[in-house]
């Protein structure tokens, strides 16, 4: 190894065999209009390691030493946009749609455990935002126990949304500031998410590309824009696991343009509820 003064040249064998360990790992597709982001977090990867070669980087990759590097490389891929209460239209439909249905025919059956996860949660405004939605509706249904989880493939965005710190910037976008008083204390620099909303969140490091029964059912799955950074092949996989994961009444959030369609007839659109999907039952009783 030596320290790296210029940029070392990836040939195209190494970025085909870098592509495909990466799709092989995750299942993140690169075309050629991302072919650039790719070689440039390659780059980074090279100089923080110290290498002068790609391909010995690929072996390294592969190798048992390599693994928390490995996990390195697949953070710096991954475009972890996020903000709380994303895409507000959707959230509304969530709580006054999707949640009040849910719950309702959780009473009717006396059925007292909701069970909702966010798949690529990012540092955690996502589940912490859909926590905040979920007490102020459970208030209505007592007995209600509610488990929220949020998974990840990266180890530090999930480090971030446990400790429940967040910067002046991050809970300016899209945190209503009477949400911001009630849900947040001044931490110095930061604000600090009350532990009763920041203990309301499990959190798990999860590849959606690995067999996913062990986790159970839930009753309500968030994965906006998750899907579209995958291939044909992989987003059909993932999908059928996520309407796997749901039971008959269940719903799957996905991006506001992002379909489940195209890749899979397990799930349903539900008219005018945009971006979101319901099992297809006839599938089911087929099978």
């Amino acid at each position: 190894m030596s320290t790296l003064t210029t940029p070392v040249p990836l040939t195209e064998p190494e970025l085909k065999l870098l592509q495909t360990l990466v799709y092989q790992e995750c299942g993140m597709y690169f075309d050629e209009r991302r072919t650039h982001f790719l070689r440039d977090r390659l780059q980074r990867r090279l100089k923080t390691c110290q290498m002068d070669s790609f391909y010995s980087y690929y072996r390294l990759l592969t190798s048992r030493e390599g693994k928390q590097e490995l996990v390195a490389l697949l953070e710096n891929l991954t475009v972890n946009e996020t903000s709380f209460f994303r895409i507000r239209p959707q959230l509304e439909l969530f709580q006054k749609y999707v949640l009040e249905t849910i719950l309702k025919r959780k009473q009717e059956r006396r059925d007292f455990t909701l069970r909702i996860w966010s798949a690529g949660c990012s540092t955690g405004q996502e589940p912490y935002s859909l926590a905040m939605i979920v007490e102020d509706e459970a208030s209505k249904y007592p007995g209600l126990k509610t488990e929220l989880f949020g998974s990840d493939l990266s180890e530090r965005c999930l480090e971030k949304a446990q400790s429940g710190l967040y910067t002046q910037f991050e809970v300016q976008r899209g945190l209503p500031i009477r949400l911001l008083v009630r849900h947040f204390e001044k931490n110095d620099e930061t604000w600090a998410l009350n532990p009763r909303i920041r203990q309301a969140v499990r959190w798990r490091r999860v590849n959606l590309l690995a067999d996913l029964t062990g986790l159970g059912e839930f009753d309500v799955i968030f994965c906006r824009n998750v899907v579209s950074s995958f291939d044909r092949d992989v987003a059909a996989r993932v999908l059928e696991q996520l309407a796997a994961a749901l039971p008959e009444d269940g719903r799957l959030v996905l991006g506001i343009e992002e379909t489940a369609s195209d890749f899979t007839d397990a799930l349903r659109p539900l008219s005018g509820r945009r971006g979101v999907y319901a099992p297809n039952l006839d599938r089911r009783k087929a099978a």
